[in-house]
C-alpha cells in the first residue's frame, strides 16, 4: 500500500494488523506527513516500511510484482499547501498515480484507489443534498482538483485496459495520529498548550467528519466485496460546522465555549461537503462503529493528552507556517 506512514494510511496498516492475517508492504515517501513513528509497534515479519516516491517506476514496479493488491492512500493532501505551490500535487496525486496504475497494469494486480468528497466541490450551507457517486466533479483548489484527475485515471484505466479497480471518496477523517496542522488536532494541541483556537472566517464552513478506523473499515470491506469499476462514497453522518467542532473540543476540554479567534477565511474556502454513503451501506453492509461524533471526538482528546511526545515535535512548524500565513 501507499502511503501508510501517514495519518490515514496508517490507520489502515493498524486496522489491518488488527483484524486480519495479511502481510504489508507500505511505500511511503515520509514527507513532512509521513512519519515512521505511526508505525511504531507494529510486528515486523507482516509490517515492512519502503521509503520511496510513488513515481520512481523501477521502484513502484518492484513492489507491484510482489502484492496481491494495491491500496492507494499517497498524496499530497492540505488545501493551504497546494495554494502556495501546488507542484508537488501535480506530481504526487496526478503523476504517482499514474506510475502505479501502470505497473497494476501491467502486472494484473488488484487496485483500490482512496479518494476525497472535495472532488466534488462543495453544496450550499442550507441544502439538503449530499454528494453521492454520481454527482459531477467540481474541484476548488489545486489539491482537489488534482484528486479529481487521479479518480478519472483510475476509472480510465478500468475502462481502456480492463484494470481491476475501485475507488472510494471519503469525508474528513479524524482520530489519533492525525498531523497537528489538521483542524482538530490543531485545536487539540492548542488547547493543550493553553492557546485559543483559531477559527477560519465566521466557522459556518461544515464537514462530514468519520473516524479514521471507520474509513478503515470500509476501505478493505469495498477491497475485499466491492463490485470492480465502481466508486463508494464512505462517510458516517458527521456534519459539523467548524464552528460546532472548535466548540465540542472546547468543551469536551473544559474550556468555555467561546474561547477561540476568528481569524482570515482561506481563499476558495467550501462551504458545505456531505456524504451519501447509502450505496456503501447497502450493497456491503458496512456501518461505522463511531457514529457518535462526540465520543469519538472524546477519544482523540484523550489521545493526544496521552501522546504529547508523538506531536510536540510537529506542533512549532506547524504554527510558524499558520503565522506565516496570517492564520
Amino acid at each position: 500500500m501507499t502511503g501508510g506512514a501517514g495519518f490515514i494510511g496508517s490507520s489502515f496498516v493498524r486496522f489491518l494488523e488488527a483484524s486480519t492475517e495479511h502481510e504489508v508492504v507500505v511505500l511511503d515517501a515520509l514527507t513532512y506527513a509521513g512519519d515512521p513513528s505511526t508505525l511504531e509497534g507494529l510486528p515486523a515479519d507482516r509490517v515492512r516500511l519502503v521509503v520511496g516516491d510513488i513515481a520512481d517506476d523501477e521502484l513502484v514496479d518492484a513492489l507491484v510484482a510482489e502484492a496481491d493488491a494495491v491500496v492507494h492512500f499517497a498524496a499530497e493532501s492540505h488545501n493551504d499547501n497546494s495554494l502556495a505551490d501546488p507542484t508537488p500535487f501535480v506530481r504526487t496525486n496526478l503523476v504517482g498515480t499514474f506510475t502505479l496504475l501502470e505497473a497494476a497494469r501491467r502486472h494484473r494486480t488488484r487496485f483500490h484507489h482512496i479518494s476525497t468528497d472535495e472532488v466534488y466541490g462543495d453544496l450550499a450551507l442550507e441544502d439538503p443534498a449530499k454528494f453521492t457517486p454520481e454527482t459531477p466533479y467540481n474541484p476548488s483548489s489545486p489539491y482537489s482538483a488534482t484528486k479529481a484527475g487521479s479518480d478519472l485515471l483510475v476509472r480510465a484505466w478500468v475502462r481502456s485496459f480492463g484494470l481491476e479497480a475501485t475507488i472510494s471518496n471519503c469525508s474528513n477523517n479524524y482520530g489519533p495520529r492525525q498531523h497537528v496542522e489538521k483542524l482538530i488536532p490543531r485545536q487539540i494541541t492548542n488547547v493543550l498548550d493553553g492557546v485559543r483556537p483559531r477559527l477560519y472566517g465566521t466557522g459556518e464552513n461544515v464537514r462530514d467528519w468519520i473516524h479514521a478506523d471507520d474509513h478503515s473499515a470500509a476501505v478493505l470491506r469495498i477491497l475485499e466485496s466491492g463490485r470492480i469499476g465502481e466508486t463508494y462514497l464512505i462517510g458516517a453522518d458527521g456534519e459539523r460546522s467548524n464552528l460546532e467542532v472548535v466548540q465540542s473540543i472546547l468543551r469536551l476540554m473544559g474550556w468555555e465555549p467561546d474561547a477561540f479567534d476568528h481569524v482570515r477565511d482561506r481563499p476558495g474556502h467550501d462551504l458545505r461537503y456531505a456524504i451519501d454513503a447509502s450505496k456503501l451501506r447497502e450493497e456491503l453492509g458496512w456501518t461505522p462503529a463511531y457514529a457518535d461524533f462526540e465520543a469519538g471526538l472524546a477519544a482523540t482528546i484523550d489521545w493526544y493528552r496521552a501522546n504529547e511526545a508523538w506531536w510536540r515535535p510537529q506542533k512549532a512548524e506547524a504554527e510558524a507556517k499558520y503565522a506565516r500565513a496570517g492564520h
